[in-house]
């Protein structure tokens, strides 16, 4: 079952990097008590999502930290090592949270899986973005091919 606006946001820890190595990102340390703008790429390097999407956000996350988000993250079904380095060759640092979801455990909680293994790919996340709010979802977006309604422009008209 696909997650839905007024829904709660699954309990289940991402990771991302730090400077004492991968970390664990807990459900509280990301959401409780903050309002949260969290979109999902189906694989970092790839075209799209390193040409528009992720970049949308980075240049745009003081648009949204304006509007009240207090954290903007990116999250794939991808290794930490494979978001760190994404994104630092996008320049996301101090901008968008980099958020490894490397078994696709936290995608396939929200049931918003994607079955890419025709291409190669495996499991991975659909193109989506939702805003949280102390761990509710108040916006949902999600592809129905293509890219708009998961980009930052589209979100920063709804909030």
């Amino acid at each position: 079952m696909t997650i839905s606006a007024g829904d709660r946001i699954p309990e289940i820890s991402l990771t991302t990097m730090t400077n004492e190595g991968p970390t664990p990102v807990s459900f509280t340390d990301l959401f409780a008590g903050k309002r949260v703008a969290l979109f999902a790429v189906p694989g970092a390097f790839t075209p799209t999502c390193s040409q528009e999407h992720l970049p949308g956000f980075v240049n745009q996350a003081e648009q949204l930290t304006d509007k009240g988000i207090d954290t903007v993250a990116c999250i794939s079904v991808n290794d930490v090592f494979v978001m760190d380095a994404w994104g630092k060759s996008q320049g996301a640092d101090g901008k968008v949270l980099m958020l490894a979801d490397g078994n696709g455990e936290f995608t396939a909680a929200l049931g918003l899986e994607l079955d890419a293994s025709g291409f190669g790919m495996g499991s991975r996340s659909q193109r989506f973005s939702l805003v949280a709010n102390d761990g509710v979802i108040e916006i949902l977006n999600v592809e129905a091919g293509g890219f708009e309604v998961s980009s930052c422009e589209y979100m920063l008209e709804q909030i």
